[in-house]
């Protein structure tokens, strides 16, 4: 195989997935599947839709030992940007109750954690989505906008039958103050639907720029209608600048054409990453890539972490083989860019290269969802054979391919 890199970059090569596995009908539904982007952790599962994973009782968190006990995780993960992310956030019904009543909280910067607490005590006079009952089934949710850093959303618990619920319960978020500075808070309060769509019944906002964390009293707002605020697409997750190849035929050194089917290679050179949201005081970023539909754990490449760094310079190629013409009309490059802490990994934004078609070998994915940058860019690859094209792209938020075995 030619040596692409030799003084210009690590490489790293794997051979690709057989064909059996991208035109696998039940292997791409499967891999087809989204993961909600505010709770993605790398190889941390957990469920999106249960209302308690972020929230703790007020007795287990006021007292000191207590606190030691927290891990101080904040919720990440995709397929929707606060562009996607809006989707997410808006999962329901609106304008089928009409919004009335109160919610009362208090906001908290836990120095010594790094933690932003949000004590949600109880809602009052909501509006009764069972009109004949005169009652809900409410819980509260929390955002940060515009969320830069895709720290997603909180949950409470559910209170049944209900328009006056208490919760006494805190969300965190594991996040600076500088970029807690920059944040407006959304509280939206919903009823609960077992077997539908869940309603919607109010928000308040808070713009966290000006808010005196000294002031830990409970406070209590109007809830209102959605405002357009909240609705405002996310600014960039920062930038890559990334060049790529395909090569129809690999040559030996020898001069003689690889034996066996008529297939080539991608290369992907991973040069550089530019702004990226600074989550924590410093971060250690890395890029994952997966050539989609394939998820396998042999088709994930990895670039080296570098430490301590929002502008990393990787240089590092990663080729993937045994990819014909034919499969570039289908395939996606996915490139994610993670901040590897101690617990986790931190999804930190990502791309994908392919057409953006909507499907692959017939079938429906939503992971085929190219913005027109990146599908410009894979076009110019595809019309452009043996030769590097080469751009930087805007990070966005999406929903990464979850590895397979």
């Amino acid at each position: 195989m030619e040596d692409i890199t030799a003084s210009l970059s690590p490489l790293s090569s794997i051979p690709s997935p057989s064909p059996s596995l991208f035109s696998d009908p039940e292997h791409l539904k499967k891999i087809s599947k989204s993961v909600p982007s505010f709770l993605q952790k790398e190889d941390v599962g957990r469920d999106p839709d249960f209302p308690c994973e972020d929230s703790d009782r007020t007795g287990r968190l006021m007292t000191d030992s207590s606190l030691n006990n927290l891990t101080g995780s904040s919720g990440m993960s995709s397929m929707s940007s606060l562009s996607g992310s809006v989707m997410t956030m808006y999962n329901g019904d609106f304008g089928t109750v009409e919004v009335q009543g109160n919610i009362h909280f208090s906001l908290n910067y836990v120095q010594r954690l790094r933690e932003f607490h949000i004590f949600v005590t109880e809602c009052q006079d909501l509006a009764a989505v069972d009109p004949k009952r005169g009652r809900s089934d409410p819980y509260v949710k929390s955002y940060l906008v515009p969320d830069k850093a895709n720290l997603g959303k909180r949950k409470t618990s559910v209170k049944k039958k209900t328009r006056n619920p208490t919760f006494n319960e805190i969300l965190r978020y594991r996040v600076r103050m500088e970029y807690l500075r920059t944040q407006t808070l959304i509280l939206s309060v919903w009823h609960h639907d077992t077997f539908g769509r869940n309603s919607f019944l109010g928000e308040v906002d808070v713009d966290l720029s000006q808010w005196d964390f000294d002031h830990t009293q409970i406070n209590c707002l109007g809830l209102k209608g959605r405002t357009a605020t909240t609705l405002a697409p996310s600014p960039g997750q920062g930038a890559m600048r990334v060049a790529i190849r395909f090569l129809p035929e690999i040559i030996r050194s020898e001069g003689l054409i690889k034996e066996g089917p008529n297939t080539g290679e991608v290369h992907i050179w991973v040069k550089e990453c530019k702004n990226l949201p600074p989550i924590r005081a410093t971060i250690d970023p890395y890029v994952k890539c997966f050539v989609l539909p394939d998820t396998s754990r042999k088709s994930r490449q990895k670039t080296r972490v570098l430490r301590r760094t929002v502008d990393p310079a990787f240089n590092h190629t990663m080729v993937y083989d045994g990819i014909r013409q034919a499969d570039l009309s289908e395939a996606c490059v996915e490139l994610t860019v993670w901040d590897q802490d101690r617990l986790a990994s931190s999804l930190l934004g990502g791309l994908r290269l392919g057409l953006g078609k909507g499907r692959s070998y017939g079938a429906r994915v939503d992971w085929m969802d190219s913005t027109p940058y990146e599908a410009a860019m894979w076009e110019r690859m595809m019309a452009t054979p043996n030769e590097w094209v080469e751009d930087m792209l805007p990070l966005r938020v999406l929903s990464p391919a979850k590895a397979g075995s």
